[in-house]
């Protein structure tokens, strides 16, 4: 093995540790006391405990929380997926002058900062009536659809960006063979388009599941009603008024990433794939 082999080895290793790190810190800090870590500190050894986790969950009520990332995260992911195939489609296989257009135009919401977005939003959302069996607010602000609406507006694009550089790359004749037997559009997309893009569709879908499931700072400016909240804002409530305890935050951190590690170890090989789209030719 050469230096220069040895030195790439050596740096990714020394990377690799760098990232496990933080992980490792957290998951040995859940698993002990306060009491234990306040008298011998972080750095020493012992004190185990798996009553963080029990305290975690009820102390930031996990179950309602869950279940309120789960009814904001799935509809905002499919609908997400199902604009941008959309746009994607027409974007690839039709040619136009306002294309290009249309795909910047559905991109430019990534490239806003939320910040510069945060008050124009929260006075639209704040004056836009609905009815109440759509919202118990009477508007799109302390309400799911609202923060659903925020997410697809701005993960769309990025989507859109990526399903259209698939699907161009799609071969030509597929579609002529599926003219000439009679097929209409509507069929052209969703029983020939669809299915040859499963791959960069788990893909996405494994990263928008995380960054939605993620997302911290529209649920909060959104939402005003504390039973209401996405599960990554409920960590708030493991903060003390006087102190913080650490051990018990990581323990509430530790969980909350469980959903997000298990969609990916599922999707696991879909996403790889789909990832790895064009590395290689033929």
């Amino acid at each position: 093995m050469t230096a220069g082999r040895w030195a790439t080895h050596a740096f990714l290793l020394v990377m690799a540790l760098l990232w496990l790190f933080p992980l490792a810190y957290a998951v040995l800090a859940s698993l002990r006391s306060y009491d234990y870590t306040a008298q011998h500190g972080y750095l020493s050894f012992g004190g185990f405990t798996l009553e963080n986790y029990r305290n975690a969950w009820e102390q930031a009520g996990f179950t309602q929380k869950f279940l309120n990332s789960v009814i904001i995260t799935v509809p905002a992911v499919l609908l997400t997926l199902a604009l941008a195939c959309a746009i994607a489609f027409v974007v690839a296989r039709f040619s136009s002058r306002w294309n290009l257009v249309l795909l910047a135009v559905f991109t430019a919401a990534n490239l806003l900062p939320p910040q510069a977005l945060l008050i124009p939003v929260f006075r639209l959302f704040q004056r836009v009536e609905v009815p109440f069996w759509f919202s118990d607010s009477g508007t799109l602000l302390d309400s799911y659809w609202g923060l659903i609406i925020v997410n697809v507006a701005f993960q769309t694009g990025f989507c859109a960006f990526v399903l259209s550089n698939y699907m161009k790359t799609l071969p030509k004749e597929l579609y002529e063979s599926a003219m000439v037997d009679g097929a209409s559009v509507w069929r052209q997309f969703w029983q020939l388009t669809l299915p040859l893009c499963r791959p960069p569709l788990a893909a996405l879908a494994t990263l928008e599941v995380t960054w939605i499931y993620n997302e911290f700072f529209w649920a909060t400016v959104l939402m005003q009603s504390g039973d209401k909240y996405p599960v990554t804002s409920s960590l708030n409530n493991l903060r003390g008024q006087f102190f913080t305890d650490n051990n018990l935050v990581a323990a509430g951190s530790l969980i909350v990433a469980v959903p997000t590690l298990a969609i990916y170890f599922a999707l696991q090989k879909h996403f790889v794939s789909g990832l790895t789209l064009g590395a290689t030719k033929g």
